[in-house]
């Protein structure tokens, strides 16, 4: 049985970087986020309808890294999730005071082993895809995570601090939750 673990919270708060990190420490694979494909391919200037084939794209490399890891063992195993679902609920309402039904229904139905919230603790890096620079907006977007993580029922942990504490925070965040 696959444990899939997925990382969330605003933009460049080291997701991408973290996911990547734990599939090296875990020796197992992590999934990309999709928005970032999305934005490189289409452009920056999306819109509400954009989102539901985001969230779609996501979806297919989750289930396609899924399928992959069934074929290579059989074994309990850990896949790792650079963002889900919640990031585009949480990017609809900011951006557009609203969130796709089938986006939400999407949330409801999927299911997920743990969540990592990280934390905007550390320094935002300029990209060409990223749109809130300033910490207060972060820290906004960061309230509208945690509140998302308190009111589901998976287990989660905020990870904080600088890119090694984080790191060692939730390599303990798995190995607590799934006894390694």
């Amino acid at each position: 049985m696959i444990k899939k673990i997925v990382v969330i919270g605003p933009e460049s708060t080291g997701k991408s970087a973290l996911c990547k990190q734990l599939a090296e420490h875990f020796k197992t694979e992590w999934v990309r986020e999709y928005a970032r494909e999305f934005l490189e391919a289409y452009g920056t200037a999306y819109d509400f309808e954009n989102l539901y084939k985001i969230a779609e794209g996501q979806i297919k490399n989750e289930e396609d890294a899924i399928f992959n890891a069934q074929l290579i063992t059989h074994n309990s195993q850990l896949l790792f999730i650079d963002t889900d679902l919640y990031v585009i609920k949480v990017w609809s309402e900011f951006v557009f005071n609203k969130c796709d039904n089938r986006i939400l229904t999407q949330i409801a139905n999927r299911k997920y082993d743990l969540y990592l919230l990280c934390n905007t603790d550390v320094p935002w890096v300029k990209d060409s895809l990223r749109e809130y620079p300033d910490l207060k907006t972060r820290e906004k977007l960061f309230d509208y995570y945690k509140d998302a993580m308190l009111n589901q029922h998976i287990p989660w942990f905020e990870i904080k601090g600088n890119y090694e504490e984080r790191l060692s925070m939730a390599i303990d965040a798995v190995n607590r939750s799934f006894n390694k």
